[in-house]
């Protein structure tokens, strides 16, 4: 593996100066109560995390975390992570459709592999899923199932904080035109007790970004209803699922691509079109919004207070967070190498 370390840096540098290479796809980062980053990857059938307790300026070591034949990686698909107050979740979905997790207890500092979060084996063929946690060590999952009917529909699991099993899988949403987005990786928040799944819809040829909300830690949800005012009539699969946050009081934000635009939308507002692009993510704290995105394989990020554009890299699939100190950093792959860059 190659991994080259090039000491301190800041987020003033310029853009394109890169102060890491990882080889790798796929990075996804945590941070847990205490503000330790930790940050996965793949690099063919293996999953890494490198930590930082500096919120970022420097990070250990590649950590092996397990050993997976055969796991998708690419595209949105590969090694999940969230963070909580004892314990750090990993989560990965082998070929055969099978969602394998690996928890790490921070005292000990092992990863050591738990139950299955998919309890039907062989449901989870098209590889994409996304995981959260509360500040309680409970942990939740969503992903694309094929279960009911081989059609792709919308389910659940929670991992709660005495278990090392995760609970019996459950259908939040099946649309009513037999299946939702074929490709595209849902989204899974969870916030005071809340927990939130977003999914691009396939619904009267639509392919628009809904959500449901859970306000008993994911033992029920409502009703799926649609993110922003329009909508995109679309014969195929833009593999493009979009991101979703929730703040404090429990409103629900998202953005996503809508045709060749990105688009930004919280509760009672009116949607925003920001820019053209594709592959988004956001984050957000008490004060700032972050949006990410690729357009012609360059990364931008627009903090919504100021409406600013930066170009930042180049690359694909984007992940934007915002850490304890109230920067933000942003992870990409770049041909299979992993940037990222603190802002």
């Amino acid at each position: 593996m190659l991994l080259f370390f090039m000491g301190q840096y800041s987020g003033l540098m310029s853009p394109g100066t890169l102060p890491v290479i990882i080889e790798g796809q796929q990075p996804n980062l945590s941070i847990d109560n205490t503000g330790i980053i930790r940050m996965v990857y793949g690099n063919q059938d293996r999953i890494y995390c490198i930590t930082s307790s500096d919120n970022g300026l420097n990070f250990s070591t590649p950590a092996l975390v397990a050993e997976l034949p055969k796991m998708h990686l690419g595209s949105s698909r590969g090694p999940q992570i969230a963070s909580s107050s004892t314990r750090s979740l990993v989560s990965a979905i082998d070929k055969n459709g099978n969602i394998h997790s690996y928890i790490l207890n921070h005292l000990k500092g092992v990863w050591t592999k738990v139950a299955n979060v998919s309890d039907t084996q062989g449901s989870a063929v098209e590889g994409l899923m996304a995981l959260a946690s509360d500040k309680n060590d409970n942990f939740y999952a969503t992903w694309l199932d094929i279960r009911d009917g081989g059609n792709n529909n919308i389910y659940f699991s929670s991992l709660n904080s005495k278990s090392q099993k995760w609970s019996p899988n459950t259908l939040v949403y099946k649309s009513p035109d037999k299946h939702v987005c074929e490709c595209c990786k849902p989204n899974i928040v969870a916030n005071n007790g809340r927990v939130v799944i977003g999914f691009r819809n396939w619904l009267m040829g639509a392919r628009d970004i809904y959500y449901a909300v859970s306000t008993n830690k994911g033992k029920s949800f409502t009703t799926a209803v649609k993110s922003g005012n329009g909508s995109w009539q679309l014969n195929a699969c833009p593999m493009d699922g979009g991101s979703l946050a929730l703040n404090a009081s429990g409103k629900v934000s998202a953005a996503w691509r809508r045709n060749g635009d990105v688009y930004y939308w919280t509760e009672k507002q009116v949607e925003q079109k920001l820019a053209p692009g594709r592959d988004v993510s956001m984050a957000q704290n008490q004060n700032s919004v972050y949006v990410a995105w690729q357009d012609s394989k360059k990364i931008h990020l627009m903090n919504l207070n100021s409406k600013q554009i930066s170009e930042i890299g180049t690359g694909t699939s984007p992940k934007i967070y915002v850490l304890d100190n109230g920067k933000a950093i942003c992870l990409w792959e770049d041909n299979k190498v992993v940037r990222f860059k603190i802002i």
